[in-house]
């Protein structure tokens, strides 16, 4: 039983097809073919079931794919701290992003800090939802990834870095622009322009209107908050986002922003990586960036949404002085 036939083993059984595990992996169909009929004669079971379409793992493949798993993180793991005592390289990160507003911005201020300080080290980004990543750092594919917190995986372990309030967000020409607070059932009667199925904050989303026993209405459904924001300018519809992703557009007075009543929808950011994995001097800078970095995040947006409250509450008192008049 060899590594590369373990590694060959676990790429078919998240691929689904021996073509596209056998891209994964850089060999021929083949290759990979060869490998694991080797492997089943070893063991002498049958791994997969082949249809038409897709593989499915045997119970016997089931449960050596477990083992495979855990070997190759093992295996993995040994070869980093072998290179980083000979100095090979000087280590090597493999980081996943589920997050478009992090990967945008901190990111890559956070990746030339760490290079600046591991000048020769191998760093590589891969980017994909919260879901798929877990499956990369338990197949041993990811060192660790950026991903939207809660997450399930057996095995994997989180921090997390950061809290965001979700908000309803609208253009300043919309006919309820004025309001401060707006309620589910009207959200539910709006345009809604949301983040894509498959992420946290979209499921976060849904179980709060499925809560309150509503159907909305999903107009468009887009992966980058970007592109959410600017179709709310262009009053498409209205979104709903995390706080700290539109300040800059609500300051300026391009959208305006309602707090969601009765709701308490977070959006969480939090770092993934294995139970008990080595943690590789690169692993523990990028850890102690990003807590320096959240860190001051936190303190600025708490300030930043005391001030936009208090000035809400200015103009609430003007208007009321002027209605007096």
């Amino acid at each position: 039983m060899e590594i590369r036939q373990l590694r060959a083993l676990v790429a078919i059984a998240e691929a689904k097809t021996f073509t596209a595990a056998a891209k994964r992996v850089h060999i021929t169909q083949a290759a990979i073919s060869m490998q694991i009929r080797q492997l089943e004669h070893e063991t002498g079971v049958s791994l997969f079931v082949r249809t038409p379409r897709r593989c499915v793992p045997t119970q016997a493949g089931e449960h050596l794919l477990e083992r495979a798993q855990r070997i190759l993180r093992e295996h993995d793991a040994a070869l980093a701290e072998m290179e980083e005592l000979a100095g090979v390289a000087h280590g090597r990160l493999r980081l996943g992003n589920s997050s478009a507003m992090f990967g945008d911005g901190p990111l890559p201020r956070m990746l030339k800090q760490l290079r600046a300080r591991h000048s020769h080290a191998e760093i590589s980004v891969t980017s994909g939802t919260s879901e798929t990543l877990v499956r990369q750092i338990l197949a041993g594919d990811l060192d660790m990834a950026f991903v939207s917190l809660p997450v399930e995986g057996r095995g994997v372990q989180t921090e997390k870095l950061f809290v965001d309030e979700l908000i309803a967000i609208a253009s300043p020409r919309h006919p309820l622009a004025a309001q401060r607070v707006v309620s589910a059932f009207t959200l539910a009667g709006e345009k809604l322009i949301l983040g894509e199925r498959g992420g946290n904050t979209r499921r976060l989303i849904d179980e709060f209107f499925a809560q309150a026993g509503l159907h909305p209405k999903v107009v468009m459904e887009l992966s980058r908050l970007t592109s959410i924001k600017r179709m709310v300018e262009e009053e498409m519809g209205v979104g709903i986002v995390p706080f700290q992703s539109a300040i800059e557009e609500i300051a300026e007075g391009r959208l305006v922003r309602w707090w969601i009543e009765g709701a308490q929808i977070n959006s969480e950011l939090g770092l993934a990586f294995l139970s008990g994995g080595y943690q590789s001097p690169l692993t523990q800078t990028i850890v102690k960036l990003c807590r320096e970095h959240f860190a001051k995040v936190s303190s600025a947006a708490a300030a930043r949404r005391k001030s936009l409250k208090s000035t809400a509450k200015s103009k609430g008192r003007e208007k009321s002085k002027t209605a007096k008049r």
